[in-house]
């Protein structure tokens, strides 16, 4: 049994990658929270807008795209994160390219988190119900290739420097969603305010599913090999200084 003691210390500067809006607050919301109230400050890049994110009919993209950022916006603010950055990619066509890479560089190289968190882009089923969404892994692979090597060397996307952006070498990054996590944070104090996130995702709730329930389930699934009561689990990468 793992200590829940040795989880990672709450960092400076978080930088949190997600495909779509409510990716974050369905899987790791409780985890900012409480670094957000330990002081960490947190940023959200978030590479669509969810524009497709729908089974309705009666409803067009940019208008669903409107919604769903005022609804991510209004989320973030809940654990206290007052800025998302929103890339504008098309929900649902989002690929690994170089365009992306270079975008989440730029982000990275702005804001110099020292910890980053994104999504496992191996990751393509789990369960027997359960299919990963090709965003999630596109932007996943995207965020771990922008990390490393590109976003510390000075010679990738050299146009940046112009900008004022410094190359930036990020130290910690947790993997959400892994297939094998081997670090847990206890979110038994946030759990509620990761469930008053969620719930800000308005359009995304059809009334089949009890969140409360769903989330909660899933926090005990994820504490429960280490003993925690409320859990969410990552993968962690630790990267030291000149190993790039």
């Amino acid at each position: 049994m793992t200590d829940r003691h040795q989880e990672p210390a709450p960092p400076e500067r978080l930088l949190v990658i997600s495909a779509h809006p409510d990716d974050i607050e369905f899987v790791l919301a409780g985890t900012v929270a409480k670094w957000v109230r330990a002081g960490t400050q947190a940023r959200y890049v978030v590479a669509t807008s969810g524009d497709a994110g729908t089974h309705r009919r009666d409803v067009d993209r940019e208008t669903l795209a409107r919604i769903r950022e005022a609804e991510q916006t209004a989320a973030a603010k809940v654990v206290g994160v007052d800025t998302v950055v929103y890339l504008h990619y098309p929900d649902g066509m989002v690929q690994p390219t170089l365009e992306l890479r270079r975008d989440l560089v730029h982000e990275i190289r702005r804001f110099k988190p020292h910890t980053v968190i994104c999504y496992d882009p191996t990751r393509l089923y789990s369960g027997g119900s359960y299919i990963n969404h090709p965003d999630h892994r596109a932007v996943g692979q995207a965020a771990l290739d922008a990390i490393s090597p590109t976003a510390a060397m000075p010679l990738s996307f050299p146009e940046q420097l112009a900008e004022g952006l410094e190359p930036h070498r990020v130290r910690q990054i947790l993997v959400a969603s892994p297939q094998e996590p081997d670090t847990w944070i206890d979110i038994s104090e946030t759990l509620d305010v990761k469930l008053e996130a969620l719930r800000k995702h308005d359009s995304q709730h059809d009334g089949r599913r009890d969140l409360p329930t769903l989330i909660r389930g899933w926090a005990e699934q994820a504490g429960a090999p280490v003993g925690l009561q409320h859990a969410e689990a990552f993968r962690r990468i630790v990267r030291p200084e000149g190993l790039d």
